[in-house]
């Protein structure tokens, strides 16, 4: 990395700029656009993320004290308040979530590799979703409840290296069970997912294709048993079963054997009862995939933590869902720079660092690099004490 460039510039090394042209033109990102391009737009909304701009005026008067240096930034136009918020209000939204999913593609490359909790060789995903709650005076078209309104973050996410697969972004009122119908299920791999989920006509199609999925039973579920399996009890699983859904209905939507495996977890105490179409891996196996769903829940909360998707620049849903989209591109931009510089620390650690070093001219290296220091003691003898016994 050149030392003269700003940190800014040197993390938009990792930015596929010929990739984002690409969107840009499949949607028409330029037409009519005279001065502030689509790139501009994205430079000025992800230097918000990383800096935690508070709103459009904030981005506006942090950037414009800067206005010698936006070049090195790489934004060539003036940047004006309501320039960026009519960008982000016309411009399509797909433009950055097509953006989305080719970083997605190239961080799933790099974190392929990545070692989870569970040693399994078959790809392992999580299926969860969040809500981003909004105002509904601001917000009518998210309509929520009577007096509520909001998004719902629909999230499949990988294991290895938690990097988000596919994300959906839709008004919350949207069910999670129908994002079912919308990934496009792996051979071999395993769908980890709450009782939110458990449809069984889905489930089935999953398990037409070739996928595993793990989820929980509801306490009224009626299942038959068939055969059990002998378990060592003192590892917290209380039983192995094959068993076959009881009900006319579901055993309609779901014709084939299942696995229910209860469990108690001897950290908090509580009886869990999962079910999955997996009778290969062992059963404690599968009690520590479905506990790995939490890392879809640690992911929602640092985002929300650490990225600007709870406050937002404009009130359209286009303006919300381009929001979203280039914060998750953020996101993905510091996890492959990391993965890249092969940096030891932490995406949060990287993060802090960026947050106020974007227009520092060193190599990113350097600015990210934290040496161990050594407290000496550095009292001087020469020094008269300030209390006297």
């Amino acid at each position: 990395m050149n030392a003269g460039r700003t940190v800014f510039a040197q993390v938009m090394d990792f930015f596929p700029l010929h990739e984002f042209r690409k969107c840009v033109r499949r949607y028409r990102g330029h037409y009519k656009v005279q001065s502030f391009s689509c790139l501009d737009q994205f430079l000025c909304m992800a230097f918000a993320q990383l800096t935690y701009r508070e709103s459009l005026r904030d981005i506006e008067t942090c950037l414009r004290a800067m206005q010698t240096k936006l070049y090195h930034l790489g934004i060539r136009s003036k940047v004006s308040r309501s320039t960026l918020a009519d960008a982000n209000e016309t411009r399509h939204w797909r433009i950055y979530a097509d953006l989305g999913h080719h970083l997605i593609a190239m961080a799933r490359a790099l974190y392929a590799q990545e070692e989870f909790a569970v040693t399994i060789d078959q790809a392992a995903y999580v299926l969860d979703s969040t809500v981003i709650d909004l105002c509904l005076s601001l917000f009518p078209w998210a309509r929520f409840r009577r007096r509520k309104a909001g998004v719902k973050l629909h999230t499949l996410l990988d294991l290895r290296g938690n990097i988000p697969v596919s994300v959906y972004v839709t008004p919350a009122l949207v069910y999670e069970v129908e994002l079912l119908d919308r990934i496009m299920p792996e051979p071999g791999a395993f769908y980890i997912m709450d009782r939110a989920y458990l449809d069984f006509e889905r489930l089935y199609r999953l398990h037409q294709a070739g996928a595993f999925f793990i989820t929980r039973l509801r306490r009224n579920a009626s299942v038959q048993r068939l055969y059990s399996r002998h378990v060592d009890k003192s590892s917290g699983l209380r039983c192995d079963q094959t068993v076959r859904l009881g009900w006319m209905y579901t055993l309609q939507s779901y014709p084939d054997k299942l696995r229910r495996i209860r469990y108690c977890d001897r950290d908090c105490g509580k009886k869990l009862v999962f079910v999955t179409n997996n009778f290969l891996l062992p059963a404690l196996t599968i009690a520590q995939l479905y506990k790995c769903r939490w890392q879809v829940e640690l992911f929602f909360k640092w985002i929300k933590q650490h990225l600007r998707i709870k406050a937002f620049y404009g009130i359209s849903e286009n303006a919300v869902k381009t929001q979203i989209w280039i914060a998750i591109s953020v996101y993905l931009l510091v996890a492959i720079l990391k993965k890249q510089l092969a940096l030891p620390q932490s995406l949060y650690t990287i993060l802090q660092v960026l947050s106020v070093s974007v227009f520092e001219k060193m190599p990113i290296s350097q600015a990210l690099s934290h040496p161990d220091c050594t407290i000496e003691n550095c009292q001087s003898h020469k020094q008269l004490p300030l209390f006297t016994l």
